[in-house]
């Protein structure tokens, strides 16, 4: 099976972003089709969904066009995403037209969110299947192949799904991820997440350490483990600092990155197991939302404006050289302009490696849809969320620049996109990376180099190979 894929680092960012994923289906000789809209948590749900299937006899399909089966896996964290999901699957309507008997499946969060929906204004639709009901693909499946069926529907959300024993259909690579937590009990106003993922759920540990062992038997280099609020996992009396303990024993895996972690889950247990094993990177994407203490409490964030600052201070005491992007929110019900400018000198103040930005749209079925009023113009939303970038943009330059003349261990990932002569990489801090290609070393994705920085962009970092 292969993927291609456009995620984000976060669960909660970017959520229409598209990714194609050729995966198995069922019988043998039937091919199926995954094409997946989300964060890197959907993706590793259609990774779950292929392995499902090839398990029971299902062969992967190149492309739409002779895929028998085609499942979009969906995301309901924004409303756009959802509307772009409605005119993708007009668009694969063809597909039925040229041949009646393929089956299209709408799966996910969306599929969750919106059941009644989907069967309504995409009659056509086969399988509508929330993202717990994954196990029962195969058979779900064999129900839709019945001539003239309704839509089959399994959207029964299930406390105790963690997908124990299932084997994920995996690309061959050097960075993987692992779902540890599944659904969230964090309940912000803002969020849909909890409706349609269910409640908070850790991985036992044993199956977390099976899945990492099995990707680094694969030769992966990286592991990157998920969560919706991904330090709060618990399984019985471990927690989520115990499980970075046990997956640094992993021999293969040499860097481990997780996300999205909630700011009253970091323990100073989690901080200190952070700083004390190098495996860990010092990275960490840590999610503000706003600067503003009435705004924090009217989005439910758990936490004030001062205990943010206070953590961050703490993280960078005990790890000083550790990069941090954040998630920010503008135009939130309520937000004046003080509160906005709260939020401005918050990210002048902390300076953030880089930022994901967003403003504020109403979203159908939270806390904040149904009780609060949607008060902030959309031309001052506007205005805020674009200087707000602007002084990102500043910031992400300055602190990007800093790094001009130090030497950076640099994982490779393959050539640059923009000129196939220079490689491109990360570094243990997640900053991209590129420099020319130096013929003699013969490098390959998963290989570590030292990389001197030479340049800089606000995104990426340029330098000069020395040494492995």
């Amino acid at each position: 099976m292969t993927t291609s894929a456009h995620t984000s680092p976060d669960p909660h960012a970017h959520d229409g972003d598209r990714n194609d994923m050729p995966s198995v289906g069922q019988r043998p000789g039937r091919r199926v089709f995954i094409e997946t809209y989300g964060c890197q948590m959907n993706l590793a749900d259609s990774e779950l969904m292929g392995g499902v299937l090839a398990n029971s006899g299902y062969t992967a399909a190149p492309n739409h066009a002779e895929a028998d089966v085609i499942l979009i896996n969906t995301c309901a964290v924004r409303a756009n995403a959802e509307q772009r999901v409605f005119g993708r699957l007009s668009h694969l309507l063809q597909y039925k037209h040229e041949r009646p008997e393929v089956l299209l499946g709408v799966t996910g969060c969306m599929a969750e969110r919106l059941r009644e929906d989907i069967t309504e204004r995409a009659p056509y639709v086969d399988l509508v299947v929330g993202p717990d009901a994954y196990r029962r693909l195969p058979q779900l499946l064999e129900e839709a192949q019945e001539v003239d069926s309704d839509p089959v529907v399994d959207v029964k959300l299930d406390r105790k799904e963690t997908y124990r024993g299932l084997e994920p259909k995996r690309q061959p690579g050097i960075s993987g991820w692992v779902s540890v937590q599944r659904g969230c009990d964090k309940f912000c106003t803002f969020c849909i997440v909890p409706f349609v993922r269910g409640r908070e759920r850790g991985v036992a540990p044993d199956e977390v350490l099976r899945q990492c062992h099995d990707l680094a038997e694969r030769g992966y280099k990286e592991v990157t483990l998920l969560g919706q609020t991904v330090n709060s996992y618990r399984h019985e009396d471990r927690d989520f600092a115990d499980l970075l303990e046990m997956i640094v024993a992993v021999d293969g895996i040499e860097r481990i990155r997780f996300t999205s972690p909630y700011p009253t889950d970091f323990t100073p247990k989690l901080i200190e197991t952070m700083a004390t094993h190098d495996e860990i990177c010092n990275y960490l994407h840590l999610p503000l939302q706003s600067g503003s203490e009435a705004v924090l409490e009217r989005m439910r964030r758990r936490y004030t404006a001062a205990e943010f600052l206070q953590l961050v201070d703490d993280i960078r005491r005990a790890i000083p050289d550790i990069a941090m992007s954040t998630d920010v929110i503008v135009g939130f019900p309520g937000e004046t302009e003080e509160d906005y400018h709260k939020t401005v000198q918050f990210l002048e103040e902390i300076r953030f490696d880089f930022a994901y930005l967003f403003k504020y749209s109403e979203r159908d079925g939270t806390y904040a849809a149904r009780n609060l009023e949607d008060d902030v113009a959309e031309d001052t939303k506007g205005r805020r969320l674009s200087d707000l970038i602007k002084l990102q943009e500043s910031i992400s330059s300055e602190v990007f620049a800093s790094h001009i003349g130090r030497t950076h261990r640099v994982m490779v990932e393959g050539p640059s996109k923009r000129d196939v002569t220079d490689l491109c990489g990360r570094t243990d801090d997640f900053k991209t990376t590129v420099f020319p290609d130096p013929e003699d070393q013969d490098l390959s994705p998963g290989d570590f180099v030292d990389v001197r920085i030479d340049d800089a962009t606000s995104h990426t970092l340029l330098g000069t190979f020395v040494g492995r």
